[in-house]
């Protein structure tokens, strides 16, 4: 049970570190050369969308399934906690700064220009850091998966 649960959260913390990792390196670089309408309105169509079972689950199971893996993982434990700290840093910046700008991007009204001097900079530093948490999480896990014995 201890190898399923550590390599469930392997796969869903691979899959939210590809998912911000594509963010940095492709989705805000595409919309950066968009006019400021179109990367408001597509960044709230985004930020609705997201907000769906599948990424609900791999979001919140990559952290989770690292910690039940600390009580389950007999092997090398220290990989799986740094793991899961990674991944919990990785909510705690999505909870604290990428929602809440989210958030006053939706309820902003129109003026786009304003709208995106206030979002975009600060959203892109947040998503590049929880971009390397959640890449550091998955690594870890991965270790704690290659060393672990038995």
């Amino acid at each position: 049970m201890s190898t399923v649960v550590l390599v469930a959260a392997v796969v869903a913390a691979g899959l939210i570190a590809g998912l911000f990792y594509a963010y940095s390196c492709s989705v805000m670089p595409g919309l950066a050369r968009g006019d400021d309408k179109t990367f408001v309105e597509a960044m709230r169509g985004i930020n609705v969308a997201i907000v769906n079972p599948v990424f609900m689950l791999t979001f919140l199971g990559a952290p989770l399934l690292a910690g039940v893996a600390i009580f389950l993982n007999p092997g090398p434990r220290p990989w799986v906690i740094a793991g899961f700290v990674c991944l919990a840093a990785m909510l705690v910046i999505t909870g604290a700064l990428n929602i809440p700008l989210n958030n006053a991007l939706e309820s902003g009204g129109t003026d786009y220009a304003a709208l995106r001097a206030q979002f975009e900079t600060s959203w892109v530093r947040w998503n590049v850091l929880r971009t390397i948490a959640s890449t550091a999480g998955f690594g870890c896990l991965v270790a704690a998966l290659l060393t672990r014995r038995g």
